[in-house]
């Protein structure tokens, strides 16, 4: 099978972003933060409008409950 071009001349990881992880990898993330990360994209994901603040999407966070 033909080569990737992106598979080739791939550059080693950067030595700070692997000391980062490895630093944070029994990091236990609270709910508080994971709502705090959902809020985040959410708002960061929608479609730029006036009606839309974050303040709302805190709201609509508030009122939507995700089915397990």
């Amino acid at each position: 099978m033909a080569d990737r071009k992106q598979f080739l001349n791939v550059a080693s990881a950067d030595a700070d972003l692997v000391r980062l992880l490895n630093e944070t990898r029994d990091v236990q993330v609270t709910d508080e933060q994971l709502r705090e990360q959902r809020i985040s994209f959410a708002f960061g994901n929608a479609p730029h409008s006036l009606e839309i603040t974050r303040d709302s999407v805190v709201r609509a966070s508030e009122s939507m409950r995700l089915r397990a």
